[in-house]
């Protein structure tokens, strides 16, 4: 629990914030539990075209294949 202090002079501080600024984000306004919330708000998947889509598998072969082959040379200079 906090001390009444504390209480008060956290009391005061939220009095004197001054408004924001023409595009200034709101999000820094937010108390602890809101900002939480505002954050786990599902998003949904971009839609992608067909050559994107291709691309990003293509990448994620090529990802897989390199670790492969970084772990492969690791265990064969154990020896």
């Amino acid at each position: 629990m906090t001390p009444p202090t504390e209480i008060h002079t956290a009391a005061q501080s939220a009095q004197h914030v001054p408004p924001p600024r023409e595009g200034e984000e709101l999000i820094m306004f937010l108390e602890l539990k809101q900002l939480v919330s505002d954050r786990s708000t599902a998003v949904p998947p971009a839609r992608l075209s067909g050559r994107a889509r291709a691309a990003l598998w293509l990448l994620r072969i090529f990802a897989l294949i390199v670790s492969f082959m970084v772990i492969y040379t690791f265990v064969s200079q154990l020896h």
